[in-house]
């Protein structure tokens, strides 16, 4: 096809914009509403946090393997609840609950 110039793409890494603990929230927040509560989409986004906030502090923060972590994080991964909630405490966030009135 002549006359068509060629579009280059680049990989979007969400881990690269999230800078600050507000940034990781609203993030975290808006991948819970928009996933519906998929629990792989919220595992990829907690996994994409942890590589923003440095997956080898939150390793140590959690007393887990890195290795593991990114596993677990990644959007084969299943993780257990309570490795959620070690990886959400690690980054310093903290879950919360509210009551949806239909």
């Amino acid at each position: 096809m002549k006359g068509k110039k060629k579009v280059k793409t680049i990989p979007w890494d969400s881990a690269e914009y999230l800078k600050t603990e507000e940034d990781m929230a609203l993030y975290l927040e808006a991948m819970i509403e928009e996933s519906d509560g998929d629990p792989a989409s919220i595992a990829v986004a907690l996994g994409n946090i942890a590589r923003a906030k440095g997956m080898s502090e939150i390793a140590r923060k959690t007393g887990l393997g890195r290795e593991s972590l990114y596993k677990a994080l990644s959007p084969e991964g299943n993780p257990e609840f309570a490795t959620v909630l070690k990886v959400i405490r690690a980054l310093g966030l903290k879950l919360h609950v509210e009551a949806v009135h239909a």
